[in-house]
């Protein structure tokens, strides 16, 4: 036979009232310090007070900086975390798992920017990203290309060689942010590392052609667009025919191309002018920085 519950006195509901009140206003407090990064999660499932210890997880998580409902569910199912579960109820497994997952409450790192640097033949495009290459906050894209590997080249850090049925299936999958055929082999930029870089808070810098810039601009919009441009025409062109190992008829087309290039400019976001090579890669910095 159910028994009926205790009657509390008017002293006793007050009480327990204005206990109810300083666990709300003590979970509150909590949760908004937690929100603004003044303390992390670990800080709150180590709280002895049992108005903290009895608020449940899903509500921690959720004024976890970076934590949304979504990824909050997703938490507490790949650790078997029950829905109603308090802090309180939490197994040292668990902990342990959200400890290892949250990274002691760590804020994932600003976005990082892409850079997208392309130009005329014989700019100094390929000399600017060696330079940045090592650089701490830059990630230099890889592309993809069906050609076979020269032999001072390397899978993976020359770029990615791929058969034609590989290339087939990426570009079906979406898996490309831009790609093109050029001298019977198609080259292209990977879109997943690019993303996994960027999120980390690298900044990405693709050197590619002015049509693989176009394409970018389309699926990123907020693509960095930096034309590299020479001196002068002048000095492009002497670039270009000093050049020993090209006929007089690939030289032709080289000049006719960078010209075709050159009158590209104006579609970019900047227009940096190689002065100097560590100049440019300066600019560059400040840009990506500015714009991450």
């Amino acid at each position: 036979m159910a028994q009926d519950p205790p009657k509390l006195s008017d002293l006793e509901r007050k009480r327990a009232s204005e206990i109810a009140v300083a666990s709300r206003r003590d979970r509150s407090v909590a949760k908004s310090e937690l929100i603004a990064g003044r303390i992390s999660i670990f800080d709150l499932i180590n709280d002895p007070r049992p108005a903290i210890q009895k608020m449940r997880v899903f509500d921690l998580l959720l004024a976890v900086p970076g934590v949304g409902d979504r990824r909050a569910y997703l938490l507490m199912e790949k650790f078997g975390i029950s829905k109603g579960r308090r802090i309180g109820g939490l197994g040292p497994k668990q902990i342990s798992a959200l400890r290892s997952e949250l990274i002691l409450n760590k804020k994932e790192p600003k976005q990082g920017s892409l850079i997208v640097m392309s130009g005329p033949g014989g700019v100094g495009k390929s000399t600017i990203t060696n330079a940045l290459r090592n650089h701490p906050s830059i990630w230099v894209s890889v592309s993809a290309t069906t050609r076979e590997p020269r032999e001072s080249e390397s899978d993976g850090i020359d770029y990615f060689f791929l058969t034609d049925e590989k290339f087939d299936q990426m570009i079906k999958a979406g898996e490309f942010l831009e790609w093109a055929e050029f001298a019977g082999n198609r080259y292209g930029t990977p879109k997943a590392p690019v993303e996994e870089a960027r999120r980390l808070g690298k900044h990405v810098l693709l050197e590619i052609e002015i049509a693989g810039a176009r394409q970018v601009r389309i699926v990123e919009p907020n693509a960095l667009l930096v034309f590299i441009s020479p001196p002068s025409w002048e000095e492009l062109v002497a670039r270009l025919t000093n050049r020993g190992t090209d006929s007089p008829e690939r030289r032709a087309a080289r000049l006719a191309l960078a010209e075709e290039e050159m009158a590209a400019a104006d579609s970019f976001d900047h227009i940096l002018i190689n002065h100097s090579v560590e100049g440019v890669a300066e600019q560059l910095l400040s840009l990506a920085s500015t714009r991450g």
